[in-house]
């Protein structure tokens, strides 16, 4: 918990990207301390890079999509809940594709790789954001609300579907919980729903093997679901790999009500503009203020060194 984190050696994987149906290969390399999550579109000229943060968000629309310039990277969330799940500060990610690869619906596979490949410690101390005061955030019917107290999540959702209905799963946020509870949820959706993006040339990669697809009344995958409540699950896997674009650890309470990818990101907004309701701290003999490479982000600036 205390010292940053980095890959023990470079991994490499491929899939189908949810939207285009095309393939996309990824190669992880590690990385130095204070230099974040890193994607570079090795597919395109200059090999553009984006830096994973919350100022880099162009799109949530079924998905998050960063940006930098005309260079985009969609579908990162699940990549990035995998990321920040188990702990990992500092990568570059090479992406040859403009969407990350949908794998099975989830992070599980993300997690595995990493857990094979394993993580180094780096020699620098990893810093947090500490919640002081509560800091909640309404839009419509969808809350978000962080609040002192040791790192957790809870979600609740409502569908009016028969197999989902009101549907509310807290987690702490600790790798092996992580790992057994929240990344094998898979994304899920409903069949007229699908049918309709397919129609419209989006979810073109979209399957019963990287989705949990619903008719009115029952789970068409053949292997039913992976846990009762997968579907709130994979809304914490979401809310994970959204959140991880703070750039560093939340250490507080969370609690979502029927949220989304949109809502998540206006949620770090507000949280960041709240500079009563939290202070950066460093675990370390004495406490004292990092200055790593998101210096430069609104979010450490008046920050002392």
């Amino acid at each position: 918990m205390f010292w940053q984190k980095t890959l023990a050696r470079p991994l490499k994987f491929a899939g189908i990207g949810l939207h285009g149906g095309r393939p996309v290969a990824v190669t992880m390399h590690p990385a130095q301390a204070n230099q974040g999550l890193r994607f570079i579109r090795t597919d395109l000229p200059g090999r553009p890079q984006i830096l994973a943060h919350y100022s880099r968000v162009v799109d949530t629309t079924r998905a998050t999509t960063l940006g930098e310039g005309d260079c985009t990277l969609s579908t990162v969330e699940h990549l990035l809940a995998a990321l920040r799940g188990l702990g990992v500060d500092n990568a570059l990610i090479h992406v040859a594709g403009p969407e990350l690869p949908i794998m099975d619906g989830s992070a599980a596979p993300f997690a595995r790789l990493l857990t094979e490949t394993g993580l180094r410690s780096l020699p620098w101390p990893r810093p947090h954001l500490l919640i002081e005061r509560p800091v909640e955030l309404r839009v419509g019917d969808q809350c978000m609300r962080v609040s002192p107290g040791d790192p957790r999540i809870t979600y609740t959702i409502d569908f009016p579907h028969p197999l989902i209905r009101r549907q509310r799963f807290t987690v702490p946020m600790k790798p092996g919980a992580f790992r057994r509870e929240i990344a094998p949820a898979r994304t899920f959706g409903f069949l007229k729903e699908v049918e309709y993006l397919k129609a419209h040339g989006l979810a073109l990669g979209g399957s019963l093997d990287n989705a949990v697809v619903l008719d009115d009344t029952r789970v068409l995958n053949a292997g039913g679901l992976r846990f009762p409540e997968e579907c709130v699950r994979h809304k914490i896997l979401d809310a994970v790999g959204d959140l991880a674009l703070l750039g560093l650890p939340l250490l507080g309470r969370l609690e979502v009500t029927r949220g989304s990818h949109a809502l998540h990101l206006r949620f770090l907004e507000a949280l960041v503009a709240r500079e009563d309701a939290w202070r950066l701290w460093v675990p370390s003999a004495r406490e004292r203020y990092a200055q790593p490479h998101w210096a430069a982000a609104p979010l450490w600036e008046g920050v002392p060194a």
